[in-house]
């Protein structure tokens, strides 16, 4: 496990939250305990001064007002931990179907600095070691997130192997996007017919026209409706057909799928993680029913 960070203006006790929630669900839930990502696996994707910079825990104050809190060692332990995870995660979904990384998803991350409560980008970095050591050949990066995944669209662009698609809220944080390779930018107050309708029409074609062999999902639940930091209004149960749509349309094609924490934001953190924790059982429960005979 990664060392508990020092509070700052990102509330970090959310991810112990969830694991709590997820070991009081009663679900039959395995743990993993990531390795931390190596240097040379993040210097392949980001600016390796500014790695070093993180490695050093000197990163200028400059950076540190993007990212939004100090990146003190302790942080700086934390993002290769929870990076690792994700790359661990797409590990375990090839023997299982679906694994979940029950932090990061830090979407925002950019090539020569960090953004958005965002070190690292897990997902572009993992994507980008997955492909390299022939683990994968074609990689669909689906973002759900209420924020445009503009850091992953940055890191990946123009390559042919790795695909980004990003639901978020149009007026949302980032105030100017990046190009995913697709994006669908939804107005605010869109509700969970408004939502699931866009998904029904949009995911199936990306997996008919870029034929991935591998999906990893950010699966931020600040979509919901009382999300501080959002501006749509799914509902929980919203979000819960929102990922059991996402794991049957990867499963039914017989993919792996890897998910990622993503955001979410409120003043009552239990409350939040336990939106993370409902949004992982749900994922899990939908990859076993897709792989039961007869599904």
């Amino acid at each position: 496990m990664a060392p508990q960070p020092e509070r700052g203006t990102f509330k970090f006790d959310k991810y112990y939250l969830v694991m709590e929630a997820l070991r009081a669900s009663g679900a039959a839930v395995t743990e993993h305990s990531p390795d931390p990502m190596p240097r040379e696996w993040l210097e392949a994707v980001h600016d390796p001064d500014y790695v070093d910079q993180v490695f050093r825990a000197k990163v200028p104050r400059e950076k540190e007002r993007r990212i939004g809190f100090p990146v003190t060692e302790r942080i700086r332990d934390r993002v290769r931990h929870t990076n690792g995870g994700t790359w661990l995660a797409a590990h375990l979904a090839m023997k299982h179907g679906y694994a979940a990384n029950s932090a990061a998803g830090s979407h925002h991350a950019l090539a020569d600095t960090g953004a958005g409560y965002c070190v690292f980008n897990d997902l572009a970095v993992a994507s980008n070691r997955l492909i390299a050591q022939g683990d994968a050949s074609r990689i669909l990066i689906i973002d759900l997130d209420v924020h445009q995944g503009d850091g992953t669209a940055s890191l990946t662009a123009g390559r042919e192997d790795i695909f980004t698609l990003s639901f978020h809220a149009e007026k949302n944080f980032p105030v100017r996007k990046a190009r995913s390779t697709r994006d669908v930018g939804l107005p605010d107050g869109v509700d969970d017919d408004g939502y699931m309708e866009a998904l029904e029409t949009h995911l199936p074609k990306v997996f008919a026209e870029f034929d991935p062999d591998l999906v990893l999902y950010q699966a931020g639940v600040d979509p919901h409706v009382n999300d501080k930091l959002g501006r749509l209004s799914l509902s929980d149960a919203g979000l819960s057909m929102r990922d059991r749509y996402v794991v049957r349309q990867a499963r039914m094609r017989g993919l792996p799928i890897a998910s990622a924490l993503g955001g979410g934001y409120g003043d009552d953190q239990r409350e939040v993680a336990g939106r993370h924790a409902q949004s992982m059982l749900a994922m899990a429960a939908e990859n076993v029913a897709v792989s039961q005979p007869g599904n």
